[in-house]
């Protein structure tokens, strides 16, 4: 069965957050606004940019480390906050620009973005990291979900399966993007810890600035920012659905908790185990995962448009358990090319896995509930990209970190394993 354009929206957007909004209220139309191409691509390069903002400090986190000497664990802690940030935004501010319109949102979280980089830019200790990372994690979380609802609304033809498809394109490639510009400037342009944020940030005022000139308004304002700005978003588990939940959830487990890291870690796994103390080579590893993983759902959805969530959760799962198993040799062998080919086919099933448990759980949940159980849904998505990465970083202060990779992989892949069991065992007349 072919997604609903609601589904498809969903299931393609990496970040998440972004369209559980459009399930949390029905916002008032405004006047039919005048679509452009201009208007929607400026809203994808924003998009892109808020993701990139994002992903730009991985490549970093060595030169942080080494510049304070703290722990892996003190890396992934600075590293997952940006989740508790993105979590913070999805559960209390999800349906903020239903309520007061897409421009301001976008426009005033881009501006708080633009605002983080400064403060990695002025950061003389840990703590001010841990600061600018949160209020990242916030402003991307509020900014994606005004976005995403954008991006459909101004598409030109109306099509909401190619808006999802850019949607989440942008998103991906944002990270990957990010983190590889970091990458190309802290080897080769001077200054290191700051170039990369002011070039972010110069890039922020001037999509902030297209924004606000170019891009019309597409909801009525109905509330004020002050009455509006906090709302508690329920969560809900329906009984009907909960097998179908737990599969999703398994499959977005096992996608998000590879890619969060590789987002923390990527580094440090460049550094000390493949021995190649190279920031674009850092920058490079998380473009293998999270760009591959976005243009893995691109490619997929573009030439398998009919394709079932069953057929994308046994390639993305295989795919995540045949990477795993490459860069865990790849880190015995210390071979660089192997670690390579791992991380690709790790992106692929990164991307496919989240993608096939997302459109599970959107399609399985009564409409009446969808917001309820896709924000529980998010919130594992975010513990997932969060929390395993932690453990790791803490475990790997008393293991090493090859021995920590090695169980990382071990027990990502049962998980991955299950997903495919799972749906070796769906009987064709079942397929979503």
């Amino acid at each position: 069965m072919s997604p609903t354009p609601t589904s498809a929206t969903v299931s393609n957007d990496v970040v998440g957050s972004a369209l559980v909004e459009a399930d949390l209220e029905t916002p008032t139309a405004a006047p039919e606004p005048t679509r452009s191409r201009l208007s929607f691509w400026l809203v994808t390069a924003a998009t892109a940019l808020a993701l990139a903002a994002s992903g730009t400090p991985s490549p970093l986190y060595v030169d942080y480390q080494a510049k304070w000497g703290f722990s892996a664990t003190t890396v992934t802690l600075i590293y997952g906050i940006y989740a508790g940030g993105v979590l913070v935004a999805l559960l209390t501010m999800g349906g903020l620009s239903d309520r007061i319109g897409r421009r301001p949102v976008m426009i005033g979280s881009i501006g708080v973005l633009a605002a983080s980089m400064v403060v990695f830019v002025f950061a003389d200790n840990v703590g001010w990291l841990y600061v600018a990372r949160a209020i990242q994690g916030v402003a991307t979380g509020v900014f994606t979900g005004a976005a995403g609802a954008a991006l459909s609304e101004l598409h030109f033809r109306r099509d909401h399966r190619i808006a999802s498809l850019v949607n989440s394109t942008a998103t991906a490639s944002g990270i990957a993007f990010g983190a590889v510009l970091t990458g190309m400037l802290a080897q080769w342009a001077p200054a290191r810890l700051v170039l990369p944020y002011l070039v972010v940030a110069g890039l922020s005022v001037l999509v902030l600035i297209g924004i606000a000139i170019w891009v019309p308004e597409t909801v009525t304002a109905r509330q004020s920012l002050r009455s509006s700005l906090f709302r508690l978003q329920r969560l809900s588990l329906p009984a009907g659905i909960r097998q179908e939940f737990a599969i999703g959830g398994l499959s977005v487990t096992a996608a998000w908790s590879v890619g969060g890291l590789y987002l923390a870690l990527g580094g440090t796994l460049a550094k000390e185990l493949l021995h190649v103390n190279n920031h674009l080579v850092a920058g490079l590893v998380i473009l293998a995962v999270q760009g591959v993983g976005g243009l893995g759902q691109l490619v997929w959805n573009l030439s398998r448009p009919t394709a079932s969530i069953r057929s994308s959760a046994l390639v993305g799962s295989a795919a995540l358990i045949v990477g795993l198993v490459l860069a865990s040799i790849a880190l015995a062998t210390s071979s660089s090319a192997v670690f390579f080919i791992g991380a690709v086919a790790t992106g692929v099933g990164f991307g496919l896995a989240f993608m096939s448990g997302t459109r599970r759980v959107t399609q399985v949940a009564p409409d009446a509930q969808r917001g309820e159980v896709l924000a529980a849904y998010f919130v594992i998505a975010y513990i997932a990209i969060s929390v395993p990465a932690i453990i790791a970083g803490l475990v790997s202060t008393h293991l090493g970190i090859t021995e920590t990779f090695y169980w990382f992989a071990g027990i990502t892949s049962v998980i991955a394993a299950i997903v495919f069991v799972a749906g070796l065992l769906e009987r064709e007349e079942r397929q979503l």
